[in-house]
């Protein structure tokens, strides 16, 4: 059965990836609002920003790892409800293939495009002058709550993708996301807010992934952080997979 699921799921993967390969502006736009905002806060209103940083790119690029993600997931919606509206899971089911690869496809499609996204994003940034002394195990570490992230992210994008009635619906669901770390200390430190913003910034997920993430580029302690950035992705991505699973077999049972 496990064989018969992986598989299924390599396939179904091959042709979303196929997919990409015929449209690669898809992932050059996922890339685009992300760059753009960093070339607007770091050429722009990067010399009214205090962060102790030397290079406030450095200080930026965490944040904008994070919105390039919740940017990119809202595609994953699309081309569930592309799927879903074009008959496509009505087709597979009545084929011998494991019905639950067929959302995996999408999710791993997700972290791959994802993944090319976000090395883009990167090349930018170190063009625009920044720099880390991280080692591999380091980067390994940023590489992996990164993928963390992006799969809670993806599973959530799922469930809209599924249940949504117009195209606008199905992607509209990431835009509070991806506005989520402008009130977080992914652009500026959170000391420099009003107590109520403060309060919220400091106590919602991406203040504790970005700062993981910025700890790990600078070689610092990351301290608490890292165990409540890995709680926050665990979390959603337990909810987001149960919830998207049951949405699956509702729709499609």
């Amino acid at each position: 059965m496990t064989k018969h699921f992986v598989s299924d799921t390599l396939v179904l993967l091959g042709r979303s990836l196929r997919h990409i390969s015929r449209s690669p502006d898809t992932i050059i736009t996922t890339a685009i609002m992300p760059i753009a905002f960093m070339l607007l806060f770091v050429y722009v209103f990067g010399g009214a920003i205090r962060t102790g940083s030397d290079r406030y790119v450095n200080y930026l690029l965490p944040g904008i790892l994070l919105i390039t993600v919740a940017s990119g997931i809202s595609y994953t919606a699309f081309r569930l409800f592309l799927d879903m509206k074009g008959g496509i899971f009505e087709r597979f089911q009545s084929m011998p293939v494991a019905r639950s690869s067929v959302l995996w496809a999408h999710v791993l499609t997700s972290l791959v495009a994802n993944l090319i996204s976000l090395v883009l994003v990167v090349l930018v940034a170190l063009g625009m002058g920044f720099r880390s002394g991280a080692g591999v195990a380091q980067w390994l570490a940023v590489a992996g709550i990164m993928m963390l992230f992006t799969l809670a992210l993806t599973w959530l994008a799922v469930i809209p993708g599924l249940t949504a009635k117009s195209v606008d619906g199905a992607s509209a669901f990431s835009y509070p996301l991806i506005f989520l770390p402008f009130v977080s200390s992914a652009f500026v430190p959170t000391e420099s807010m009003p107590g109520p913003v403060r309060a919220f910034a400091e106590n919602q997920p991406v203040t504790s992934i970005a700062n993981t993430i910025r700890d790990l580029f600078a070689q610092q302690q990351v301290g608490g952080d890292i165990w409540i950035a890995l709680a926050w992705c665990v979390g959603l991505l337990v909810v987001a997979y149960g919830a998207a699973m049951a949405v699956y077999h509702r729709r499609t049972g």
